[in-house]
């Protein structure tokens, strides 16, 4: 028999959290017949967003990816232009920016935060830059000081792509306030969800009324039905991007349910890096690093190995173990879209590439059992790195 026939189930890689009033929630916005958006589900779910993260102006979109399309058509881009971001992010960070023409450049990455690396954010800085993106990896905040001071002296704007930050703080304060815009996403995979699903928290005051305007189609709608103006028209560039109110319902739902979820989500983080920390130390694999003056959001829990053949041979242990796991963020800047449309930093990203193809995700959902988690650890325990079989065999003790 094998070994995954022999494991008491396969433990999945992500199961979507099922929140307890989704159903009765969807339910009442089908029989409203309201499903346009911007509805009581709608308001509902932005008043959770807002104070979960301090934002004032909460825009619900269809995804992440939609939200940073706004950011970028905020940023009144011209082709030429440059948005400097992380290589080690996903694809929409940079195609946002360069639908609008702008050229993502591309730096690398901190070794144990997996963050964009601020100290070279200098560099790249020149007379085309309109923005700085800041990704907050696995939930875990960039070094916020340093890039709003250094944006700050080039007269740059800071958006935040909190894709996996919601409920993480930096220095006490949530993510997503602390750039003038913020992407968030609730897409199926995120702790909480409605399928597909995103934010755009417009932290900046002067730019509220413009992201509206783009939101609804270029047009000024809302303003109208506000009573502000007597008819509505086509004032600015934009496009649909409003969520549908059944999926604010389902969001609503879920956030309802954002500290439980958390709760648990945290529980896994936590169990996973205390049991092994001492396995990790021996083989030579690298842990998630949260800095003191950071709190994370359990987004997701990932291993650095010592070697690309290790993590293959790491899958495939874990899959044999009935364990479903998998990689990461291919690096931006060797993409082929990334190499057509994104420049990269003088030196390169060195560790992106060394991170990318080194990295396993572990599963990690609410809905993880107590036993399920076992077996992850259990079959992590049972595997041993090349390096650790070659000094096995030096030392057969």
């Amino acid at each position: 028999m094998s070994v995954a026939s022999a494991a008491t189930r396969t433990v999945p890689f992500h199961v979507p959290h099922t929140a307890d009033r989704q159903y009765a929630y969807l339910r009442q916005a089908l029989d409203s017949g309201s499903l346009d958006g911007d509805g009581p589900f709608s308001a509902r779910a932005t008043e959770l967003l807002s104070r979960l993260t301090g934002s004032r102006h909460v825009l619900l979109t269809p995804s992440c990816t939609h939200a940073l399309e706004i950011a970028a058509l905020l940023m009144d881009l011209a082709p030429g232009d440059e948005v400097v971001m992380p290589s080690f992010t996903f694809a929409p960070t940079a195609s946002a920016f360069a639908l609008r023409g702008a050229v993502p450049v591309f730096v690398d990455c901190h070794p144990d935060t997996l963050n964009m690396d601020e100290s070279s954010l200098e560099s790249v800085i020149t007379e085309r830059t309109r923005a700085i993106v800041a990704v907050h990896y696995a939930g875990v905040a960039c070094e916020m000081r340093e890039i709003l001071r250094i944006a700050e002296a080039h007269g740059l704007p800071v958006i935040e792509d909190n894709a996996h930050g919601l409920g993480a703080s930096y220095h006490g304060r949530p993510l997503g306030g602390l750039g003038g815009l913020a992407a968030q996403s609730f897409h199926a995979t995120k702790n909480v969800h409605c399928g597909k699903g995103g934010a755009l928290l417009v932290n900046d005051d002067g730019l509220v009324e413009r992201a509206t305007i783009i939101r609804d189609r270029g047009t000024n709608r809302h303003q109208y039905f506000l009573g502000q103006v007597d008819k509505y028209r086509w004032v600015d560039l934009g496009s649909s991007y409003i969520l549908p109110e059944i999926l604010a319902a389902l969001l609503a739902a879920q956030l309802e349910e954002f500290d439980t979820v958390q709760k648990r989500r945290h529980a896994v983080w936590d169990t996973y890096h205390d049991r092994l920390a001492d396995w990790a130390s021996d083989q030579g694999v690298a842990l998630p690093t949260v800095p003191e003056d950071r709190t994370h959001s359990a987004h997701l829990y990932h291993l650095v190995m010592p070697s690309e053949t290790d993590r293959m041979a790491l899958l495939r242990h874990l899959s044999e173990h009935g364990v479903q796991a998998t990689f990461h963020f291919q690096p931006l800047h060797t993409s082929p879209a990334g190499t057509r449309h994104g420049r990269i930093a003088p030196g390169g990203c060195p560790v992106t590439e060394r991170i990318a193809y080194r990295l396993v995700r572990l599963p990690l959902y609410d809905g993880l059992s107590d036993a399920q988690v076992e077996q992850v650890v259990n079959a992590l325990l049972s595997f041993r790195t090349g390096a650790a079989r070659v000094n096995d065999r030096k030392d057969p003790r």
